[in-house]
Order: C-alpha cells, then structure tokens, then sequence
C-alpha cells in the first residue's frame, strides 16, 4: 500500500475557525493542493460562505480562507491508502499531526468542524486525548468528497452553512446596532 503524506496547514495567527479533513486523496496529492478533485463540493461550499469565487485559481481560494479566519489542515500527517478513499487508509499506520503545537501557534481557535466522519474519528482518538482545550466546539460535517453520495449536495451545503454562524465578519455583521 503506498504511503501518503497530507499538507501543511493553511492559516493565519487569527484564524478562528478550523476545518479539518482525513488525508487528501490522490488528485488533491497530485494537484499539491487541498480538495483538488473536479467533484468534491469543498471550493463551491467555501464559495457560497464566504463569497470568494470557487474557479479562482488555488492561491487566491486559499487567501480567501486566510482573509475569512478560516485554516484548514488534515487530522493525518501520514498513512497508507490505496485511492483516495477513507476506508481504503490502514488504520495500523495511522500518525496525526502535531496539533498541539498547532494550537500553541492559533490561540483563537474556537470551532472545529470535521469534513466527513474519518477526520472526526482520527481526532478524537489521536488528538482529543493530548492537544485539545475546552474552549473549542466541534462539529461534524458531512463530507464534500463525490464519494459521499448518499446526501445531496443541497443538504450538504446546508449543514455546511453553520460555519458562517462563526465567521468572524458574519459575528461582526450580527452584533451591529441598527
């Protein structure tokens, strides 16, 4: 089984948000980019949150992201998987990545939402135990991957949505005297 290694994380030092997948599959390891599959919903969701443009090219999707407060990273550092699927990754081989010094260097992290239930599982056995603090909420999404196919993209989308009731300019927007 080939051994793959996910990326660096994406954030600035005030993200307060975090979404986290398992490990990129093999057209976003080949791409060098997070959600690089035509089909994963992930660009389209950010898209309709933060009103950045999903076609843009990568480093602008990215900086959209960064400018939302939003970082976004993978539980796994490496494992083995044969595809790209979740249940294809050998769960003997499973390292995570260092999230405590994640946490150290993004304070403001106040919300982690899971792309997809691999991501959760791994975090909770992994990274719970050893890293976390309670001053975070997390949240299950379902996953953006077309592998998912079981739950339309609309309902998708609207479990998706309860990232914007975190957004920092949304939070902002709401608490504003009218």
């Amino acid at each position: 089984m080939p051994h793959v290694t996910s990326f660096a994380p994406v954030a600035n030092a005030d993200a307060k948000i975090l979404i986290l997948g398992s490990m990129p599959g093999a057209a976003s390891l080949r791409a060098g980019q997070y959600y690089a599959h035509p089909r994963n919903l992930f660009w389209r969701f950010i898209g309709e949150l933060t009103g950045a443009d999903p076609a843009a090219p990568y480093e602008q999707r990215i900086q959209a992201l960064k400018t939302a407060g939003i970082a976004l990273w993978d539980v796994l550092h490496s494992c083995h998987r044969k595809g790209s699927l979740d249940s294809d990754i050998d769960d003997s081989t499973l390292l995570p990545n260092d999230f405590e010094l994640f946490f150290r260097h993004h304070p403001q992290i106040t919300h982690v939402f899971f792309n997809g239930s691999k991501a959760e599982q791994c975090y909770r056995k992994f990274v719970i135990p050893s890293a976390a603090t309670g001053r975070i909420e997390y949240l299950r999404l379902p996953s953006t991957s077309p592998a998912n196919a079981s739950i339309s993209g609309e309902r998708k989308l609207e479990a998706w949505r309860a990232i914007a009731k975190c957004l920092p300019l949304m939070c902002m927007a709401k608490s504003k005297p009218r």
